[in-house]
């Protein structure tokens, strides 16, 4: 397992000879790995020849920065974790993925304002600007997700259709740590 913390050498190995042609498939996360991210890491890599796991602490799914600063990180523990099914952990700054300071978005205009998005206004903008971004550096057959955020796992599968992407998003049911 390796960890690319910079965006141009996780870039250099996805188009290398030693990942052409096998499938990836892909767990995107903030971190703060549990049973539920172990079921997800087990399920690609049954399904896939190479897996990739990110680690990244989201800024713009955050509408209050006191909830961003109090998430866990759990460094140490979730790479222990994802040791036996991870290929690469994908772990960059947050300035790698929003040069641009977030001027860039995605916006879903119906289901991504009910429910819980309407308690956390622009947080599902946050969490589907990350995931396009994810994907299109990831470059995967395959992003498994869990079937806990229904509302999450829906806004994804309408983005990745709506925008075309060639990737299979993977439901996989939820798994919860023994104290649930």
């Amino acid at each position: 397992m390796k960890i690319y913390t910079h965006l141009a050498e996780w870039r250099a190995l996805r188009g290398s000879p030693e990942w052409a042609g096998l499938s990836v498939g892909f767990v995107p996360t903030m971190g703060a790995l549990h049973a539920g991210h172990e079921a997800l890491l087990a399920r690609a890599r049954a399904e896939n020849e190479r897996v990739v796991l990110s680690v990244f602490v989201n800024p713009t799914q955050f509408n209050d920065p006191a909830d961003l600063a109090r998430y866990p990180r759990t460094w140490d523990a979730d790479v222990a974790l994802a040791h036996p099914y991870v290929d690469a952990v994908l772990a960059p700054p947050a300035e790698a993925f929003y040069p641009d300071g977030y001027r860039y978005r995605v916006t879903e205009n119906s289901l991504g304002t009910q429910l819980e998005g309407a308690h956390r206004p622009g947080h599902f903008d946050g969490v589907l600007t990350v995931v396009l971004k994810l994907l299109n550096v990831v470059q995967p057959h395959r992003a498994y997700f869990g079937e806990k955020d229904w509302q999450q796992l829906e806004l994804v599968r309408g983005m990745v259709a709506a925008l075309l992407l060639p990737v299979d998003i993977v439901p996989c049911p939820t798994t919860r740590d023994a104290d649930g």
